[in-house]
Formats: structure tokens, C-alpha cells, sequence
């Protein structure tokens, strides 16, 4: 028997837990959906890791134009300066459906660069409109400001998308999901 905490466990307890003896397959969800859900967001959990390995995790806004995720920051912050040092990120969409229940999730890992303000590329994507979000409130002319370009990857994990709340809520086990981008 083994203990947790004191406890012992026993077969008996692991069999009444555990009815489901086969794990289903992520779902595969459309690209094209996956894409668009992630437009209609606005906020990410950012993760950056400093060169001597200390994970670092911020809420942000972002804009999403073409593949590319855009994030507005100052160079001086942490989220910039670790992205300096190691351009590997991890980033966490949440998708809330409704005020009950758990969110859905979108995950994925991927590498960041830093963009100065005037760079062309931030400023053609600025031009065309897809980053009003995050550009609206004087940003393109932040003293000491840049931008985080974030690429996103061939692809992601989902968690709960394409599948109803219900669904979710009963079996939160097998919400695993996922969407090839490319």
C-alpha cells in the first residue's frame, strides 16, 4: 500500500475513481476556427525564462495580425529583457464561454523578438489596422517602448474548445485538444 500524507490507498480506491480504462484522442479542431478565436481575444498569460533559467509569467494584451502575436511593453521590463536573453515563450489563451464553468484554453510554445517602434514591419501591421488594440492608447510613441512580436507556431494545444460546456464540465478529463495551424 502506498501513503500520501499519511493515508494508505488501496486498489478498492483506485478502481471507484478511475471507471475509464482508455484515454480518447485529442480532438483535432479546424485551423481556420482556432485562428479566429484566437483574433477575438485580447489577453494572454505571457511566459519568458531569464538566461540562468527563472521562469517568468505576466498577464498581457495582445493583437493578432497574420502569424504573428503583438504585445506592447517597455524595454527595461522583465518580459523584454528575458525575451533578450532567451526568445523561447510559452503563451495561455483563455476562453471563457460563459461565467460558469471552467475556461477552454488555448496553449502553445514558440519564440519572441523584440521590435523597435518604428520598425517597418510593427508599422505596417499597425498601418493596417490589425493592432488597434494594442496601439490605441499611444503606444507606437511610448518613451522607452517596444514591441514583442510573438510567432505563432505550426501547433497548438487546446483545452475544452470544440466541445460543448456540458461536455466540459462532466468530463473535464478528456478536453484535450489540438489545431495544425500550417
Amino acid at each position: 500500500m502506498e501513503t500520501l500524507s499519511g493515508q494508505a490507498y488501496g486498489t478498492a480506491m483506485e478502481t471507484t475513481q478511475h471507471t475509464s480504462t482508455s484515454t480518447p484522442e485529442p480532438l483535432e479542431l479546424p485551423a481556420q476556427d482556432v485562428l479566429e478565436t484566437i483574433g477575438k481575444r485580447s489577453f494572454a498569460t505571457l511566459a519568458t525564462t531569464s538566461a540562468e533559467g527563472w521562469p517568468h509569467a505576466a498577464g498581457v494584451l495582445y493583437a493578432r495580425s497574420g502569424d504573428h502575436l503583438y504585445v506592447s511593453t517597455r524595454l527595461g521590463s522583465r518580459k523584454a529583457r528575458n525575451i533578450l536573453e532567451n526568445p523561447k515563450v510559452a503563451v495561455t489563451i483563455a476562453v471563457a464561454r460563459i461565467p460558469v464553468g471552467p475556461p477552454s484554453s488555448i496553449i502553445f510554445q514558440s519564440t519572441a523578438r523584440i521590435l523597435e517602434l518604428d520598425d517597418p514591419e510593427l508599422r505596417a501591421a499597425a498601418d493596417s489596422g490589425d493592432l488597434k488594440a494594442v496601439t490605441g492608447h499611444g503606444e507606437l510613441e511610448l518613451p522607452g517602448g517596444v514591441f514583442l512580436q510573438i510567432a505563432l507556431p505550426r501547433k497548438v494545444v487546446t483545452y475544452g474548445l470544440g466541445m460543448s460546456l456540458l461536455s466540459l464540465m462532466r468530463d473535464p478529463m478528456n478536453a484535450a485538444g489540438f489545431a495544425n495551424l500550417v
